[in-house]
């Protein structure tokens, strides 16, 4: 657990690994607590799991980058699957909670809810309709107020685990084949034909989207494209070129890379670095609220945000 204070107000984050019998579907607790002067926007970009945020201070405001602009939505504990488009942030200084990062084929099981209904969504999960069939908490509010109402992250911890077992016993199995499909695909980073994919688990093409649609949320191709350039943003970060990190992923060229990074992150690879860092936080900073180790996932925007979006074509 870490605790900062600075100019700027408190931090607090805390970090666990699930209970045994939830890996490697649940992959890692992420508990905070904020309490900043003043309101905080950030930029969030897919990456290839699913988050289930049980909130119990505090709210955020969230709306997507793309489409016909609309009103933001306000949440307080969120659910979402895979996304391919980024979406901007938003609360008032104070928001507390614990963040689950789930595999797709865990969010599955755990919600029994088909995960295409998920993607590019942030959702209530509550106003899903979502009812784990196990457990004292049928409501997943009325779990995130129990977790407010405990007195450290550690018994928090211990009733997200107690929580999330209850309810992987009684929901819907995934395919093993869809999961070693997904697996295979991490592994690769995207970078791997669909027919071959689907080839290596015994299954056709067909098949395997309507599987990857109901268990994964999206497509294996565009399920692909969100592993790639997850692997480029952690080499960016690293370090590498554009130049070099487009052949290292496999993309047709530099050109190809900054496309998929406009349409996925809002803006271009070179942006992206400059308002990240590119580099991550020290150690003795804030502590991070990116969902994956090693690379950017969430970035604090500046003011205005149109600084950063001012050669994209798109606007928050």
């Amino acid at each position: 657990m870490r605790r900062l204070r600075g100019p700027e107000g408190l931090w607090e984050a805390a970090y666990a690994r699930p209970h045994p019998g939830l890996r490697p579907g649940v992959l890692g607790y992420h508990g905070f607590r904020l309490a900043l002067g003043a309101p905080r926007r950030r930029l969030e970009v897919p990456v290839g799991a699913a988050t289930l945020l049980l909130g119990f201070d505090g709210a955020l405001r969230i709306r997507g980058l793309t489409g016909p602009p609309r009103p933001p939505d306000r949440l307080v504990s969120v659910l979402t699957g895979l996304a391919t488009r980024p979406v901007l942030g938003e609360h008032d200084g104070r928001l507390a909670g614990v963040e689950v990062l789930l595999t797709p084929w865990a969010s599955f099981t755990l919600f029994g809810t088909d995960q295409h209904e998920l993607a590019d969504r942030a959702l209530d999960p509550d106003a899903l309709g979502v009812r784990p069939a196990a457990g004292p908490w049928r409501r997943v509010g009325d779990l995130a107020a129990a977790l407010g109402a405990l007195p450290g992250w550690g018994a928090r911890f211990r009733l997200v685990d107690e929580t999330l077992l209850a309810w992987s016993r009684a929901g819907p199995p995934s395919c093993p084949r869809t999961v070693r499909a997904w697996d295979a695909l991490v592994r690769a980073h995207g970078d791997v034909p669909v027919a071959r994919l689907a080839a290596g688990v015994g299954r056709s093409t067909r098949q395997l989207e309507n599987r990857f649609r109901e268990q994964i949320g999206v497509a294996p191709k565009a399920a692909a494209r969100i592993l790639r350039l997850q692997r480029a943003r952690r080499l960016l970060a690293a370090g590498r070129s554009p130049a070099e990190t487009a052949a290292l992923c496999g993309f047709y060229d530099q050109a190809h890379l900054s496309g998929e990074f406009r349409a996925m992150t809002g803006c271009t690879p070179g942006r992206y670095a400059a308002v990240s860092g590119a580099r991550l936080p020290p150690r003795d900073g804030p502590p991070s609220a990116d969902r994956l180790p090693g690379e950017r996932t969430s970035l604090v925007l500046p003011e205005p945000p149109d600084a950063l979006f001012s050669k994209t074509g798109h606007r928050p």
